[in-house]
């Protein structure tokens, strides 16, 4: 859930990208330890009403491990 997430770690990005059925993604920088994993995080802040249920929920890319 998106209030699960520890967003010290996250940056805003400018990338945009569109899908036809959810709509607009942003796109967010993760800095840990002085790495960054450029647009490693990805949400849909407003996505088309056939997504509401995906609303900033986060998406990670594999490389991206995370821990509690």
């Amino acid at each position: 859930p998106p209030e699960t997430v520890n967003r010290e770690y996250f940056k805003e990005s400018n990338t945009h990208t569109n899908c036809l059925w959810k709509g607009e993604a942003s796109y967010y920088d993760i800095e840990v330890d002085g790495k960054t994993n450029k647009d490693g995080a990805w949400y849909y802040p407003n996505p088309k009403e056939k997504a509401k249920n995906i609303q900033n929920y986060v998406a990670f890319y594999p490389p991206v491990r995370i821990e509690s």
